[in-house]
């Protein structure tokens, strides 16, 4: 018998699929579609380990649900434009383009060692490609023409080191680092594009249809942050301006004693009439600091009077209006109103600065001294809204705010328009032309793709580099035919990521950036990936859906009907794996030793897929273990040839072969692959044993090798296809259907156990399963309802078991 020889049996087989292109999509439709997806990588570099737990697992989902008859596409591309790969280039001295598309193609043949089953020919996506970001600047243009795309100046957040604005999102942590490289970001104020995906904040709430973890629908729930309060407008005193202050508590408005503004305020320097050197340096510091800072409950309160006053609303007295950090241009209005009796930090700021304190809710026991009072409670101190519930006083008081025409109930939400204006060179170019005469004008549809120029010094300089590019940037207006320019920034890569797996039906498709003829495949029946993405990728992905929808160019408004996220894999000192560390794991070398359907195998049996877990060395060997005992036992000739099987040891056979059919096939269905290798554990193990007896000489026993290889071709297909070959069976295992589940045929054998106390029977007790061991038979007797209260106050000297027939108790 030949030995297993992973180097051999891979490449082997690798070819011959690929040639064969065994994996190419199905156009019957008479079929359950399943369009299945998992998150395209970035080509920054080559795939590790982590790479491996993310698409090995769902490749064998995709293998499984083929099997099963399913007409599944299950494609892949890369996310090849941005920061990543543009920063990774950077560093090693190349040209993005050159260590992007070497990545890719490196990449592309790390896959195939992984045996991934992706359909691939005619399929794959390169965001890059100009035949890709074509449309990524058509659909711009459509959002654009839709007054979902615009351009202004504003306070970005600004990456000092990839010298980029930011998303809000790609800002993390406390001390707002880049997510990219990790250095302090600050403000700055840009000329910036955004697409208004507030416009859709109160929609994206919605998760009904969908089937996403709780855990993404409570991250996206929050970082959209809807809040329902009022607008309430104070005037100016002695001026035609007044500021709009969002409150969520308008009950508390006759304890406002002050109007507290952002520094970034654009009102701020109107209405400093003191301490302008002051005040304006006070801006200045302020825009360095990191919204957590300025939000920490910790940190002194610090602001400065701006020498004005605002009139409140219902008291008509003065009220000074001041500037501090802890108010965020971005959220609400950029100001409040200061209610010390009621806020901690309006509560702190008041002490500070010696601002009045009334209080205006009075709850049902506060004891008349602790303050701020938080609770809810009676209005006092409020005029004729006095003895109201402070919700009763909240629906009063903005009720009078719209008759008094100084206010309206409002929805507030912490969601901002996405920024999408980047200052690098590896990213689409924004497909608008700047003309003096016409102003902003879209690139016409038969100029497009506006062509990313080669040749041109892409170091970031904190300017974009098409604006070194006279060829790129000088052209005429489309309108006028007059001289223009073109706009110099690039689009965030995950402009290119909202919209990808609608090119991934047909990617040549010359006219149109989906082929609706193939749309039958939308939306996308299940998704894979990371939960880092939950409040970027994720969130832009369902806006995208919804715009393009109400732009009657899809025709659902959900883009991924299913959701999982996968956990980590960690390194064996069960730490993030990184270089700084050295414990990143080198999968080439991996397979080099072991094998790919040996990686693949011990990724799924790690720990729950959703979890992840440390990797192990010595854990992989027991895998190695796994497939050599398969081999031999599908190989090695069994030393028993005369014998007859007994009805009994046949039925115990069919009895595991159908319980693993159906705990695998459901273990598949839900990504609990760890448990699904288990399973197969204990049914090779219990083959191993049955082997040298007279049940492998019968048809059931070829019938078990036969499903044991099918069900193991999922999770390796290369073995399993080398040793379905050896069986004599006709190529592809990967295009055999499932094994059929019975039921009946997975049934424990039961019995009928008699219980007796002292010779005398008590009760009968059905369905117990042949397989309960002895003392769980016992134990059942004792228990049993009927049974135990006989026993109550009888001291049991013996208890009896005849195997498969009767307990009985024997009491003094």
């Amino acid at each position: 018998m030949r030995k297993y020889n992973h180097r051999e049996i891979e490449p082997k087989w690798q070819e011959r699929w690929e040639g064969d292109d065994l994996y190419r999509l199905d156009t019957d439709r008479n079929k359950p579609k399943w369009y299945f997806l998992t998150m395209f990588p970035y080509p920054s570099g080559r795939l590790h380990i982590g790479h491996w737990f993310m698409y090995a697992p769902p490749d064998a989902k995709a293998r499984y649900l083929r099997m099963k008859g399913v007409n599944v596409f299950f494609p892949i591309g890369f996310d090849s434009f941005g920061l990543p790969a543009e920063n990774a280039a950077i560093k090693r001295g190349v040209d993005p383009r050159v260590w992007t598309y070497d990545n890719m193609d490196y990449m592309r043949k790390e896959f195939r060692t992984m045996g991934a089953s992706y359909n691939r020919n005619h399929h794959e996506v390169v965001t890059s490609d100009p035949d890709y970001y074509r449309w990524t600047q058509w659909l711009f243009i459509q959002f654009f023409k839709h007054n979902l795309a615009y351009r202004k100046k504003a306070p970005v957040d600004w990456c000092p080191r990839c010298n980029t604005s930011l998303a809000r999102e790609q800002v993390k942590g406390d001390e707002r680092r880049c997510d990219r490289c990790q250095a302090q970001v600050i403000k700055k104020d840009l000329d910036q594009w955004l697409f208004k995906i507030t416009n859709y904040a109160e929609e994206l709430l919605d998760f009904s249809g969908i089937e996403w973890p709780e855990r993404v629908q409570t991250l996206q729930t929050e970082w959209i942050g809807r809040s329902e309060g009022a607008e309430i407008e104070f005037k100016i005193e002695n001026s035609n301006s007044s500021i709009t202050v969002f409150t969520t508590r308008p009950d508390t408005v006759f304890g406002a004693t002050a109007l507290v503004l952002a520094p970034e305020h654009p009102l701020v320097s109107e209405l400093t009439t003191k301490n302008k050197a002051s005040i304006e340096d006070y801006v200045f510091q302020t825009k360095r600091a990191s919204e957590i800072e300025r939000l920490a409950t910790t940190r002194e309160k610090t602001g400065l009077w701006t020498g004005s006053y605002a009139i409140h609303p219902f008291t008509k007295e003065p009220i000074q209006i001041w500037i501090a950090d802890y108010v965020l241009m971005n959220y609400g209005t950029g100001a409040i109103m200061s209610v010390p009796a009621h806020d901690e930090r309006d509560f702190a700021f008041a002490k500070k600065y010696n601002l009045p304190i009334p209080v205006v809710i009075k709850p049902a026991n506060w004891d008349g001294q602790t303050l701020p009072n938080l609770e809810s409670g009676e209005m006092i101190n409020s005029g004729e809204f006095n003895g109201l519930s402070n919700e009763e006083g909240k629906k009063a008081i903005t009720e009078a705010l719209v008759k008094m025409n100084q206010g309206s109930a409002a929805i507030n939400y912490r969601l901002h328009d996405w920024l999408i204006s980047r200052q690098r060179y590896w990213g689409a170019p924004i497909p608008i032309i700047h003309c003096q005469n016409c102003g902003m004008q879209p690139v016409p549809d038969n100029q497009l793709p506006v062509l990313l120029p080669s040749g041109v010094q892409f170091l970031p300089t904190g300017e974009s580099p098409l604006k070194l590019s006279s060829e790129f940037k000088n052209t005429t207006c489309p309108k006028c035919q007059g001289k223009a320019e073109r706009d110099t920034d690039t689009m965030d890569t995950f402009v290119d990521s909202s919209w990808y797996w609608y090119r991934y039906i047909n990617p040549d498709v010359p006219n149109a950036f989906m082929d609706k003829d193939k749309s039958h495949w939308l939306p996308v029946d299940e998704y894979a990936g990371g939960i880092e993405h939950a409040t970027m990728h994720l969130l832009y992905a369902r806006f995208f859906a919804k715009a393009l929808n109400d732009m009657g160019l899809v025709d659902h408004r959900e883009p991924f009907k299913k959701l999982f996220n996968q956990g980590l894999i960690l390194g064996e000192d069960n730490q993030k794996m990184s270089k700084s560390r050295g414990n990143v794991i080198d999968p080439d070398k991996l397979v080099e030793e072991y094998g790919a359907d040996t990686i693949r195998t011990y990724l799924m049996f790690i720990g729950p897929w959703e979890a992840g877990g440390p990797w192990s060395s010595t854990g992989i060997e027991g895998i190695v273990r796994f497939y050599r005992k398969l081999w031999n036992l599908v190989l090695e000739p069994s030393s028993t040839n005369d014998g007859v099987a007994s009805a009994t040891e046949i039925r115990s056979l069919q009895r595991i072969l159908h319980k693993t059919i159906n705990k695998v096939g459901h273990d598949l269905e839900h990504f609990q692959f760890n448990t699904a290798v288990s399973s197969l554990m204990e049914l090779l193990n219990y083959l191993i044993k049955a082997k040298d007896t007279a049940i492998s000489q019968t048809p059931e026993w070829k019938e078990a090798i036969k499903t044991l290889i099918l069900l193991i071709a999922p999770l390796a297909p290369h073995i399993s296809e080398e040793l379905w070959e050896a069986l004599g069976e006709s190529y592809s295992v990967h295009k055999e259907s499932w094994p059929k589940y019975n039921a009946s045929l997975a049934a424990d054998e039961v019995f009928t156990l008699i219980v007796q106390i002292n010779g005398k029977l008590r009760e009968r007790i059905e369905g117990v399963s042949l397989s309960t061991t002895d003392e769980e038979v016992k134990e059942l007797a004792l228990s049993n309802p009927n049974v135990a209260p006989q026993l109550a106050d009888k001291e049991i000297k013996n208890v009896i078991y005849v195997a498969k027939r009767l307990v009985n108790i024997v009491v003094k």
